[in-house]
């Protein structure tokens, strides 16, 4: 990705959020963090990842709102970056953290015996002649 993308992605990321936080007041809205912006190459649109933290149960709702409000917040996002076109935004769910979540979860029920302490040492031992080796 090009650093001025980069840039982009974060500067956009920013205005939305802090447009969502302090100038909408759509109740579905509320809550909504911009997780992640990405730019495509030519700049003309962007996917817009968001989640509303601790609360899946609301993705429906939230992108509704969202989709009512992307107008106002494309022209808003318009008057904040330079930009010759402000790109169109798409608006999609994050499930980043539910899948991390998960991850957790799976990891949490496995059972790992640990190692007894005569073959943690003769680990330690072959580690160390491998480096003498070297």
């Amino acid at each position: 990705m090009s650093l001025k993308r980069d840039r982009m992605n974060d500067r956009i990321r920013q205005i939305l959020s802090e447009l969502l936080r302090r100038e909408v007041s759509d109740p579905r809205l509320q809550g909504v963090t911009v997780t992640e912006v990405v730019l495509d190459p030519e700049l003309l649109f962007a996917r817009v990842y968001v989640n509303a933290l601790g609360d899946e149960t609301r993705q429906k709702d939230v992108l509704e709102g969202l989709k009512s409000a992307s107008g106002f917040l494309r022209r808003e996002t318009g008057k904040h970056i330079r930009l010759r076109n402000t790109p169109e935004l798409h608006f999609y769910w994050d499930t980043t953290l539910e899948r991390g979540e998960r991850l957790n979860q799976i990891l949490d029920t496995l059972e790992i015996p640990l190692p007894d302490e005569d073959e943690l040492d003769d680990a330690l031992i072959r580690e160390d002649e491998d480096d003498e080796l070297d």
